[in-house]
């Protein structure tokens, strides 16, 4: 008889660390796989971490975290016309503890979540983990959301929750202002509660930044999980945060409380100080990551590639299908022959398959080096 859980032999690791974990192999390889910004941590969080530690703000805080950062996050989601209070908010140890917090106080063995492919694949590993019942719900091709397709889904599905995320990983794709309103009217139709993962919000490009948690009419469907790992390129640091009524927000503490009782404290007090101080640093990255973004697109457009310009987060999700090979192929050959990691499609979910994730989260040189190494690839395919 097996010792380990039915539900965690059901899923296997991210297929982004898959791939990224081949490249021990080839040491001389160049990785465009990971979401891992290539800017330091701003100063000014630096040394508000460390004043933290000088002044012995190093005890558990509340399991919801200090008040002073969840008002901050308040204010900040506020210039964006998401409203909550400081006992609608909990931080966690990043957005990924946020996620599974929140899985763990809705899902009973059997319900069924609507998961969008591709999609982060957490989403449906998380699902399974807890016995739940994945149900993929399909995005057109520019990767926004196909509401005939949700709609007919819902109606024959009768799913309990709903998994949105805008910006996306890995298409990079955002949810438009029309696109929010029409998904708050079916969200509004349905018995469901939507679970919207924002941890790329600070990186839209094209203007304003479309939440459905800034429909105040559904806020009670609604979960919001984001955090400051892209925002702050604090990836290692582990703060993220989770917002909702207090109904679900009781609930979503018990399970963070007997995880891990807090969210790590003086990186709590470090980033009071990056959402006081540091937002020039934000729009700093910001503009480098459209300088990127806007390079790597014109590369692969000349090369041939079908791919939509990202509007958020900073990945590009190419087709490949024109090359007559399934992604994991197509990544492995890359990687032997020309030595550059990138993520097969397949990692995201069935929709994925056909794709190509290249994170622009890594220096122009490093971009122009691949570049040059995958037209060489493309050419001779």
């Amino acid at each position: 008889m097996g010792k380990i859980s039915d539900n965690v032999n059901s899923i296997e690791i991210s297929g982004i660390r898959k791939f990224y974990n081949k490249l021990a192999n080839y040491p001389d390889a160049i990785s465009l796989t990971l979401g891992q910004p290539d800017f330091n941590v701003p100063q000014r969080i630096k040394e508000a971490i460390i004043e933290a530690v000088n002044e012995n703000k190093t005890e558990y805080t509340s399991n919801a975290g200090i008040v002073e950062l969840r008002r901050e996050i308040c204010g900040y989601l506020g210039t964006f016309g998401i409203g909550y209070e400081p006992d609608e908010v909990c931080l966690t140890v990043g957005g990924s503890e946020g996620l599974m917090d929140v899985f763990m106080a809705f899902i009973n063995p059997g319900d069924k979540v609507l998961v969008p492919t591709p999609a982060y694949p957490a989403y449906e590993s998380c699902v399974k983990l807890l016995g739940g019942q994945v149900v993929n719900y399909e995005l057109n091709s520019d990767f926004s959301i196909n509401f005939e397709a949700l709609e007919k889904v819902l109606a024959e599905e009768k799913p309990k929750l709903m998994v949105v995320s805008y910006p996306s990983n890995p298409t990079g794709a955002v949810l438009s202002k029309e696109d929010s309103v029409r998904l708050r009217d079916v969200i509004m139709a349905n018995d469901i509660v939507v679970i919207t993962d924002e941890i790329y919000s600070s990186l839209c490009f094209a203007g304003e930044y479309h939440s459905i948690a800034a429909h105040g009419e559904i806020k009670d469907k609604v979960v919001l999980v984001s955090g400051f790992s892209k925002m702050f390129s604090m990836t290692g640091l582990r703060l993220g945060f989770v917002c909702a009524v207090k109904e679900y927000m009781d609930s979503i503490i018990k399970v963070h409380q007997y995880n891990v009782s807090c969210a790590p404290s003086i990186v709590q007090w470090g980033t009071v100080t990056g959402l006081r101080e540091c937002m020039g640093d934000v729009e700093t990255m910001k503009e480098e990551f459209v300088r990127r973004r806007d390079y790597l697109y014109s590369q692969l457009s000349d090369m041939g590639f079908d791919v939509n310009m990202p509007m958020g987060a900073f990945y590009m999700f190419p087709s490949i299908k024109k090359f007559g090979m399934s992604s994991d192929e197509f990544c492995e050959r890359l990687l032997k022959e020309e030595k550059v990691a990138i993520v097969p499609g397949s990692a995201f979910g069935a929709g994925g398959e056909g794709y190509i994730r290249i994170s622009y989260a890594y220096s122009m040189p490093q971009l122009e080096e691949c570049a040059k190494r995958l037209r060489r690839f493309v050419e001779r395919l």
